[in-house]
């Protein structure tokens, strides 16, 4: 059976010998594992054993957080970024926010903005590369992460953002729309690209629960999700569609799939049992993620890892509707010998 194969037997509820698997890597792990297996390829984790190959639109705002100039930068979409050192490596964050000063009532520079353009055919050539590599064998995944509210809060400032979608309705509702368009041609460009499933993702929930009301995320977010789901599956009713979110966003579950959500990621455990949510949603969507990154994976060892990872396997993989892998990518802090146990202990048929 190959990856393409499996992933679309467990979106269909079918039992299998295993669940697909799929992990991703900070850029500190991925050179440790190319430096520790040899391994050179295109997509190292299709060569660990990963079912899914995902591809990202060149000027996506996924693509912002690792943009090689230091100690700052200012990405595409204008947004200032300056990296941070630890002691496993570096990371990215925000200190410039683009629209943070604009007067929301006149909203001068909400109206001159414009988003890096999503017709700009060289920004696909990777994820076509990707599909003509590994489209016969892989799930192969378009990804539009960072969609619309994590886009507009990037360029307004969280808190800026956060009291528009309370008090200032038309600033949110403009921005929405701006950030909305480019996750629409991107996605489209996907699908005619031959992509098996479009990828879209906010972080909406803390670890404890939704960054906003239930209420506030209908207004704004629910009928966009929907109209992008909707307007994909037109285009080809064989499309699947994921939603990632980090945290608690157990709340929007019901009306995510209610919109026609196929699958759901990444099921933080230390914000939301991926076993609860099996027993409760499981017959309605798949799940993909549940493999803790902040604990098991960094200070867990390795026979640790692989006792968590059969658990998932048990429990989340029974009757298909499950894809396992790390719920975030696995991070600089963790030991090489516990990824290789997360593949050795996932590969394994049940």
């Amino acid at each position: 059976m190959t990856g393409k194969e499996r992933v679309q037997a467990a979106l269909n509820f079918e039992p299998l010998d295993r669940p697909p698997v799929s992990a991703t890597f900070t850029p500190e792990i991925e050179l440790l594992l190319r430096e520790k297996t040899g391994i050179q390829p295109l997509d190292i984790g299709a060569s660990l054993g990963n079912d899914l190959v995902k591809g990202v639109a060149g000027n996506s705002l996924e693509m912002s957080y690792y943009r090689p100039q230091k100690p700052s930068y200012t990405c595409p979409w204008g947004i200032g970024w300056r990296w941070v050192n630890n002691q496993f490596g570096s990371f990215t964050e925000i200190c410039n926010s683009p629209l943070a000063n604009d007067d929301e009532e006149e909203m001068d520079l909400l109206k001159a903005y414009r988003i890096p353009s999503p017709h700009d055919e060289a920004q696909y050539e990777p994820l076509k590369k990707l599909i003509l590599e590994y489209g016969k064998e892989k799930w192969m995944v378009g990804s539009c992460q960072i969609s619309l509210f994590e886009a507009a809060w990037y360029l307004r400032g969280m808190e800026n953002f956060m009291v528009d979608m309370m008090i200032n309705p038309d600033y949110a509702h403009t921005l929405f729309d701006k950030m909305m368009e480019f996750v629409r041609v991107a996605g489209q460009k996907y699908i005619a690209l031959g992509v098996d499933m479009v990828w879209l993702g906010d972080d909406v929930a803390t670890q404890q629960n939704m960054m906003m009301s239930l209420d506030t995320w209908r207004i704004y977010l629910k009928p966009r999700y929907a109209e992008l789901i909707s307007g994909f599956k037109a285009l080809n009713p064989n499309i699947k569609v994921a939603y990632h979110s980090c945290g608690n966003c157990e709340a929007m579950i019901p009306e995510m799939i209610e919109i026609g959500l196929d699958v759901l990621n990444p099921l933080q455990p230390m914000a939301i049992s991926p076993f609860e949510m099996k027993q409760k949603y499981g017959r309605n969507i798949a799940l993909f993620g549940g493999l803790c990154v902040q604990q098991t994976m960094p200070n867990g060892t390795p026979a640790q890892v692989k006792e968590a990872v059969r658990k998932l396997k048990a429990e989340c993989g029974r009757g298909g509707g499950f894809i396992l892998s790390p719920a975030h990518h696995i991070q600089a802090d963790t030991p090489i010998g516990n990824v290789m146990a997360f593949y050795d202990e996932a590969l394994k048929i049940i």
